[in-house]
């Protein structure tokens, strides 16, 4: 089975083939990402029309590189899977429609894939996971504690109340001045810094719930750059160093909390999957390491590749659910919202 996969829910333009393996894993056969971080600089953010305009420009050029890179024409895919959300409804919309236009023009099953599964798993592509395992997802709009019992069943767990941890960590850089993106910007510059100098709150530590509550730590970092103002380089890379070092410091504490959970109501976990943009971050990833031995509970981190938007996720995902013989049809909506678990409560605008 031959998936091509497309993803255009924020501001990277991605599309991949991958393929199912007779022994039930998956191959990566392209991989095509275009990054608009260019075109969003100025503003310090992502910005809704820019980045769809940008997906209408080159979606086209990067579906067809990555058929041309796996060797592969429509008329040897077995499906067209695209990310229908959650993500900015412009773009949303650019990929959905492109996939639907291609499924139909090629006869191929069509998969409209959550974007939010598409992170859960993708685990399953590089490291072969069996359900049920525990999910931490952690990116720029969601920071969630997901129990994934199989292909369409997820309970969530854990969630922020207020901001996800990219979300902060993007804020603090902007507060810092750091250049979009910030998340990046704020891990090196805390390579220089000393993350004891500044001792910075860890908001909902021990509590026993595994949710997730980030807004006044950051507060705290706005009201220590304005105390200490104006601020040199060396104060800049040891308030990035002391926020990572909470940030890391609260994930341990919330996964472990989310582990009791989550043993609690569905049995002893085959891994801990940890995935989303902010995954790519080597504090986070070492702390987490550090975690999965002293629980002797197996740790599965994807390559930062793939732990940021791509089009290989989405094709996997869609590989999943043809298995399970699910597919969609071309009235599927673009959906901005779209929950994993669509019997949790709604909190945080319903961001999470």
């Amino acid at each position: 089975m031959r998936v091509l996969g497309i993803e255009t829910t924020c501001d990277e333009t991605a599309a991949a083939v991958v393929e199912l393996r007779p022994d039930g894993s998956g191959e990566i056969l392209s991989s095509e990402v275009m990054s608009q971080i260019a075109e969003h600089a100025a503003y310090g953010g992502v910005v809704p029309e820019i980045a769809a305009r940008a997906h209408v420009d080159l979606i086209d050029r990067i579906v067809r590189r990555a058929l041309d890179r796996a060797g592969v024409r429509l008329a040897d895919l077995d499906g067209i899977a695209a990310a229908a959300g959650p993500g900015l409804i412009g773009g949303v919309i650019v990929g959905l429609t492109t996939g639907k236009a291609l499924a139909l023009a090629s006869g191929k099953p069509f998969v409209a894939v959550n974007h939010l599964e598409a992170h859960a798993l993708t685990a399953r592509l590089t490291d072969g996971v069996d359900f049920p395992y525990l999910l931490l997802l952690v990116s720029g709009g969601h920071t969630q504690l997901i129990a994934v019992n199989g292909v369409g069943k997820y309970t969530r767990i854990g969630t922020t109340v207020d901001d996800a941890v990219g979300e902060a960590f993007d804020k603090v850089a902007k507060m810092l001045g750091l250049p979009y993106p910030g998340g990046p910007q704020v891990e090196r510059e805390a390579e220089h810094g000393d993350p004891r100098r500044f001792d910075l709150p860890r908001p909902m530590l021990g509590r026993k719930e595994p949710d997730f509550s980030l807004s006044g730590l950051k507060t705290a970092v706005r009201l220590l750059a304005e105390r200490i103002a104006p601020l040199s380089q060396q104060d800049i890379a040891d308030i990035c160093a002391s926020f990572q070092a909470a940030i890391v410091d609260v994930l341990v504490d919330r996964v472990r909390a989310g582990l009791g959970v989550f043993r609690a109501g569905h049995g002893y976990p085959s891994a801990l999957v940890v995935a989303g943009g902010v995954a790519a971050n080597d504090a986070i990833r070492r702390a987490l390491t550090r975690l999965g031995t002293e629980s002797g509970l197996r740790l599965v981190m994807p390559p930062p590749s793939l732990c940021t938007d791509n089009g290989a996720m989405i094709a996997w995902t869609g590989i999943e659910r043809l298995q399970a013989g699910m597919s969609d049809g071309m009235n599927f909506a673009p959906r901005p919202r779209w929950p994993l678990d669509l019997e949790a409560p709604r909190v945080h605008n319903g961001k999470a």
